[in-house]
């Protein structure tokens, strides 16, 4: 007997009593939208864990408190640079910050911003990902995917379990027909050698905070 044949004979004999491999199927207990939950930990707990499975800095407050929060995930950035946020972000930020207006401002211009501050149109807790759809609060796409430091403020209540939850959001709002930006965690890539890379694609620090 040749190894070809004992290989494919000992395939045969594993696969005896499960019937045709080429017409059996398997039922699969699943339904598009069905609730998923987050197991033992709750939604917002969850997308925390997840976020920060991703190497992106996690911070929870109060409302009242997010100016403050901000600052400090902002961290000693570069403020020459300026931090880029539309009016509805500097209405949550109350107090000095160096603000940087987008009146579209080319690539290397967004390049030389210090930060950016956004909120979310949705958060997913099993995905640790965030939505925008680049509304009021968020800029245009560019805005978030050029500079270096992207902080993003994401409200509990916009939090959900899973993506079809997400998708189901973004249609009650209508924010399905925006151009939309998935975000899981900062810009990183490891095509060279599995060695990981920060910052290829986008923001090289992604800061969430989480407003209850």
């Amino acid at each position: 007997m040749t190894a070809r044949a004992e290989i494919l004979g000992r395939v045969r004999a594993a696969l005896a009593d499960v019937g045709d491999p080429d017409t059996a199927e398997t039922p699969i207990p699943w339904t598009y939208g069905r609730p998923v939950g987050t197991g033992d930990l709750g939604v917002v707990d969850r997308f925390e864990e997840r976020v920060a499975d991703y190497r992106a800095e996690v911070r929870r407050c109060a409302a009242a408190d997010l100016g403050a929060t901000v600052r400090a995930a902002l961290g000693a950035i570069d403020e020459t640079g300026g931090v880029l946020g539309d009016d509805a972000v500097r209405r949550l930020v109350p107090g000095p910050l160096p603000w940087l207006d987008d009146d579209g401002l080319s690539p290397y211009q967004l390049d030389a911003a210090a930060a950016v501050v956004t909120t979310a149109t949705v958060g997913i807790a099993n995905t640790g990902t965030i939505v925008l759809d680049h509304g009021p609060g968020q800029g245009r796409r560019a805005v978030t995917l050029v500079p270096d430091v992207h902080v993003c403020v994401v409200h509990a209540d916009r939090i959900v379990d899973d993506v079809p939850a997400a998708v189901a959001r973004l249609r009650e709002t209508g924010a399905h027909v925006r151009p939309l930006t998935w975000i899981s965690g900062p810009s990183a890539t490891s095509d060279i050698e599995l060695d990981r890379v920060e910052g290829v694609h986008g923001p090289r620090s992604l800061r969430v905070i989480v407003v209850e």
